[in-house]
């Protein structure tokens, strides 16, 4: 940091400007409701499916994303609370109940395959662990048709300990999906090491890119990096058929986004087939 400057941080509560000061008493009014929210368990899982690129009718497996409830029941947005709450012991809760959910989503419908986001700071966390080991032992199927995503901001910031938890769990059937690719380029050097099923590309070069001659060139080499370590690739956020045209021809293995169904609550493996478009 320059001389003379400070950081935000360091400045008392009331001397900041008013906007600083509104922004840090939402988002403590915010944390404070996922807090209640958790406490009461007052949650659900929305599911959105994860098609083959190649027969968008076939869905290869289903994404549970964790929804909070307000106090009048209205989800709240979980880019509201989610980096507020990923370093404290309510962010390992919520881990532990999006888990604990979707094994119980996997016992109940033994026919479908389901990816659930943990942070990389749950490794060791007794209580997810505890969750995990119950949900095994009471359904020897649900391991195999597990799979746990991880940022990969937040693999980054533990990367000797995912290495080992991953080896760990992959013998027990499980696969581990690397959420958000492309976003940072640290976690490279340690492909040989970790050795994700799957790679998830980040929407962020995935929006558009039909017609986005930089982004194209981007994906191509996310592909290409992720076949070589002999990785599946899934494309986020994709919106349009252009796009889906696209990834489908360049190589990616599944396509996942609003095109194709957006997250529901309301099980969406009962309806004969994803329907594409509006």
């Amino acid at each position: 940091m320059q001389a003379g400057r400070r950081d935000l941080r360091d400045i008392p509560a009331g001397a900041r400007d008013p906007l600083s000061a509104a922004i840090g008493g939402r988002d403590a009014q915010t944390l404070e409701v996922v807090r209640r929210a958790v406490a009461a368990r007052d949650v659900l899982l929305a599911f959105q499916p994860v098609v083959d690129a190649r027969d968008p009718r076939r869905v290869a497996f289903y994404e549970g994303l964790i929804r909070i409830l307000d106090p009048e029941g209205r989800p709240v947005p979980a880019g509201d609370f989610l980096p507020a709450v990923e370093a404290t012991p309510t962010g390992r809760e919520i881990d532990c109940l999006a888990l604990e959910m979707g094994l119980e989503v996997l016992a109940r419908q033994p026919d479908i395959r389901l990816s659930i986001n943990m942070s990389a700071r749950s490794i060791g966390y007794r209580r997810w662990l505890q969750v995990l080991r119950a949900g095994l032992m009471r359904d020897e199927t649900v391991g195999p048709r597990l799979i746990l995503e991880m940022s990969e901001p937040s693999v980054m910031q533990v990367p000797e300990l995912v290495t080992a938890f991953m080896a760990d769990l992959q013998r027990q059937g499980i696969s581990f999906a690397l959420d958000d690719f492309g976003t940072g380029v640290t976690v490279l050097r340690y492909f040989r090491d970790f050795l994700f099923d799957i790679a998830k590309i980040d929407g962020t070069f995935v929006r558009g890119v039909a017609r986005d001659a930089d982004n194209q060139a981007l994906v191509g080499a996310l592909i290409d990096v992720a076949r070589q370590f002999d990785m599946f690739t899934v494309a986020e956020a994709v919106e349009r058929a252009a796009d889906a045209a696209w990834l489908s021809e360049a190589g990616v293995d599944c396509l996942q986004g609003y095109y194709f169904g957006a997250p529901t609550v309301h099980p969406p493996w009962h309806l004969p087939e994803v329907r594409t478009g509006t």
